[in-house]
């Protein structure tokens, strides 16, 4: 079987190296892909929202499967534009992918089906949102409605750093469009978590637990990123939790979409806030997490063709997922200066120290090959480290101890994660 992945970060490589070790999958194909992707699949210099070229490409090239990693092909209808042609793909339709290109409409899909999440207003008015803000007070959550890479949301501890995120969302237009209406909402406090399911219209599945870690620094400092390290499973997410979650989000999603005719086939992520042991919803996506599609993908022993494909064709309730007992974490190696600008071009030494290995594998994200076949970074999170141990402890330092072989000019990296997870033992 010919697979098509579509995408070029690491939860893409991710998707790439286990479709690879499937014994049904003859020949891969990634669009654009990176310098990483490059040595398990080809790459086709077609980017990941031209949907009209990637669906003459798959036609061609016979594609059996195609495969979709980012947020932004899927809201511009990629999935409806393969069905009507016939041609199977793993990823939500236009309609559904709403849940994630737009904040307003979640925050209302929750408050219909009644799905906790915290309180809200929404606004298309600068100087309506900064009157709220100043009536409100702080903390407080500012948001972008739109697609924004995971870097338009803003936790604001006053109502200046609240009103600074107004100004660079809604004035600035540092995201463009999706700054066009914006989310205030209360600043829930608790534990984050990620709760991924798949959906095939009429079965839901959870994958394991996760837990992501989007600010830049160390403790949960610093401006907001598209996700600097990830661990699973999350000790946070109890076996009685996970009862929560289904019974109180999951549910009365499906009985949502039933309701509003949204035929949902892919994967429904749910960042979740977990306040004295009940779960928030912070937002939904409606694809894998990057980086926690690294970790999750690092501890699935099921066939991930076989999974993605009984998705696709509605046959859910005929999987039954298959873990490795053990504890995955990820550590995302990023470029000077990100989630701002950031440089390019640094040569990357090290990564040949893990052939042979299958205790870490290192994901490629923003990078490229230079004329000397040397990797170089192109993007501003650059690789994630991905590790597998008999508990958390281990599988950080497994992760930690390989990223000491590894080095680039300004590399950043967390030192902290899955220190969370580390405490509850």
């Amino acid at each position: 079987m010919k697979v098509l992945v579509v995408g070029s970060g690491g939860r893409e490589h991710a998707f790439v190296w286990k479709l690879s070790q499937s014994s049904r999958v003859t020949k891969i194909f990634c669009a654009p892909g990176n310098a990483g992707i490059a040595r398990l699949a080809k790459c086709i210099d077609i980017k990941a929202d031209d949907v009209d070229s990637l669906l003459n490409f798959a036609k061609y090239e016979g594609i059996d499967l195609t495969v979709v990693g980012p947020e932004a092909p899927l809201t511009k209808g990629i999935t409806d534009a393969f069905i009507k042609e016939g041609r199977m793909i793993f990823g939500v339709n236009a309609s559904a992918s709403r849940l994630e290109g737009s904040k307003v409409y979640a925050k209302e899909f929750m408050l219909k089906y009644g799905i906790p999440t915290a309180e809200y207003k929404s606004f298309t008015s600068y100087h309506q949102a900064e009157e709220y803000i100043r009536l409100k007070g702080s903390p407080a959550v500012i948001k972008a409605d739109g697609l924004a890479a995971g870097k338009g949301v803003f936790v604001a501890e006053t109502a200046e750093e609240a009103i600074n995120a107004l100004n660079v969302i809604m004035k600035d237009k540092a995201f463009g469009d999706a700054g066009d209406k914006v989310i205030i909402e209360q600043c829930l406090k608790g534990e984050e978590a990620s709760f991924m399911v798949l959906i095939d219209g009429e079965t839901i599945l959870p994958l394991a637990s996760s837990q992501d870690h989007k600010r830049i620094f160390d403790n949960d400092e610093g401006p907001n990123t598209g996700g600097m390290g990830a661990y699973s499973p999350a000790p946070v997410v109890t076996k009685e939790l996970e009862e929560e979650i289904m019974a109180s989000i999951m549910d009365p999603i499906m009985k949502g979409l039933a309701r509003e005719e949204i035929k949902f086939r892919g994967v429904l992520y749910a960042g979740l806030m977990i306040c004295d042991g009940k779960p928030y919803v912070l937002e939904f996506n409606c694809r894998f997490g990057d980086p926690e599609a690294q970790p999750i993908l690092m501890r699935l022993e099921s066939d991930l063709y076989d999974v993605m494909k009984a998705t696709a064709e509605g046959r859910l309730d005929q999987v039954n997922l298959r873990w490795k007992d053990a504890t995955s974490i990820c550590v995302v190696l990023s470029s000077e200066g990100y989630p701002g600008e950031y440089a390019k071009g640094r040569v990357i030494t090290g990564l040949d120290s893990f052939k042979g290995r299958d205790d870490v594998f290192v994901f490629h994200a923003g990078t490229a090959a230079n004329d000397n076949g040397e990797f170089i970074t192109t993007g501003g999170r650059v690789l994630g480290v991905t590790a597998l141990g008999s508990d958390i402890k281990t599988a950080k330092e497994n992760a930690y101890k390989a990223i000491e072989k590894i080095h680039f000019e300004g590399m950043h990296y967390r030192k902290d994660i899955g220190d969370r997870a580390i405490n509850r033992e």
